[in-house]
């Protein structure tokens, strides 16, 4: 490949940092764009969690029905807002015939080959490039408040250390006191998967932006896609709101904006917006000192350097910019269920994003159908900061021709169609 190949990468999240990067190294002339700030949308106040634990997807046996209950559920972590869209209504259809036992297996066989060679690049990265994010290798909790919940993750427990070897080790009340003297006394207990680490977003995001620009990547901020200039099936330019720009190649991470692409990609793309939020603080006088999940509340707790992040809850809302006080008061409401002290003051940032959702738990990663040289990079759910390095070097791997380091047949874009 000649190194004077022009890409030109739409996205500025991790998506798009990780895969201009990669492309970057490969010898390419990148140029990245981004509508807004690079490293403003969901990459920005997520938890921040890089977590091989996460194999299995939420499509799973018995989810769909367990989704229904929460739909009637009174302040339930998951929202649905039902509105007279079809794009809406054949996502859950779609996910909805997911809910079986092969295809969740098949799922978490393609999601766990990202999640390990992710997990693998960015101990080379953290050494090397990334500094200044605020990693920390502790694992992460899977905390459970009834001793019911608690054994019947032990099932789960098993599929994963069986048929993906990611046993954690399990604390039982006393046991986890001891661990994580921040919980309050009476859990029941939770399984530690030592597998997983924490960082911090935003800073990964600057970290990645001084990165970029040392190597000679061209960040264009303010710089909205517009449509492409084709010659048949061949985008030869990207036409953007400053101006055009001359591309061999195209790669959109656009995560959960790509629907709203379908007229410049020629196909539609079964994402939606699972809108999240969380809340950044100070650290508590008490402050864990291990990132974990609160599975029957599904509220997230970071515990940073600097700051300390609750997060997570699941919204299904469309494009809503609102951030809903309801919806973070879940969040604080579940903290203070299991911690000592679930918050501190002065509340630093309240803040949304919207998570890229497929109805397979699949990101999409390969050639688009009807545009040759353009290589769509989005839909990694819950997951982006998680499967951003093995998505980059595939990416970059697609685009130059090189051989695949994982099987990209998974991840295709037809699959969808």
């Amino acid at each position: 490949m000649s190194a004077s190949k022009r890409v030109v990468v739409i996205g500025g999240g991790v998506i798009g940092a990780t895969s201009a990067w990669y492309l970057r190294e490969a010898g390419c002339d990148v140029t990245l764009i981004d509508q807004k700030q690079f490293g403003s949308g969901c990459s920005h106040g997520n938890c921040g969690y890089v977590c091989p634990s996460h194999v299995l997807p939420l499509a799973t046996p018995g989810a769909l029905w367990n989704t229904l209950k929460t739909l009637v559920a009174r302040n339930s972590p998951l929202k649905v807002r039902w509105r007279l869209d079809p794009a809406l209504w054949r996502w859950f259809w779609q996910f909805a015939r997911k809910c079986n036992e092969r295809d969740m297996l098949r799922a978490a066989t393609a999601i766990q080959s990202l999640l390990v060679s992710s997990r693998s690049l960015y101990d080379g990265l953290f050494a090397q490039l990334l500094t200044d994010v605020e990693w920390e290798t502790s694992g992460l909790l899977f905390v459970y408040l009834s001793q019911r919940e608690m054994d019947h993750y032990a099932a789960t427990d098993e599929l994963l250390r069986t048929k993906f070897q990611l046993g954690a080790k399990r604390y039982d009340g006393p046991q986890l006191s001891e661990l994580e003297p921040a919980l309050k006394p009476g859990i029941a207990g939770a399984w530690h998967y030592t597998t997983d680490g924490h960082l911090r977003p935003d800073k990964l995001m600057q970290s990645w932006r001084s990165v970029l620009s040392r190597a000679g990547v061209d960040i264009r901020e303010a710089c909205q896609l517009t449509g492409f200039d084709r010659e048949g099936s061949i985008v030869r330019a990207v036409q953007t709101s400053t101006g055009p720009i001359a591309a061999d190649q195209v790669v959109v991470a656009t995560g959960a904006w790509t629907p709203q692409l379908r007229a410049q990609l020629q196909t539609s793309i079964p994402i939606e917006p699972g809108k999240g939020y969380s809340l950044v603080m100070p650290k508590p006088s008490i402050c864990p000192k291990i990132s974990m999940i609160f599975e029957e509340h599904r509220v997230a707790i970071t515990p940073l350097a600097t700051t300390y992040r609750i997060g997570s809850t699941m919204e299904f809302a469309g494009y809503d910019t609102s951030i809903r006080p309801e919806r973070l008061k879940l969040l604080t409401d579940g903290a203070a269920i299991y911690l000592r002290e679930p918050v501190a003051t002065p509340t630093i940032e309240s803040w949304f994003g919207w998570r890229p959702m497929t109805p397979d738990s699949l990101p999409l990663i390969g050639r688009l159908p009807r545009l040759t040289n353009v290589t769509l990079a989005a839909g990694h759910g819950m997951l982006g900061l998680s499967m951003a390095p093995g998505t980059g070097k595939l990416v970059s791997q697609i685009v130059t021709g090189a051989a695949p380091h994982i099987d990209p047949l998974p991840y295709a874009v037809e699959r969808t169609l």
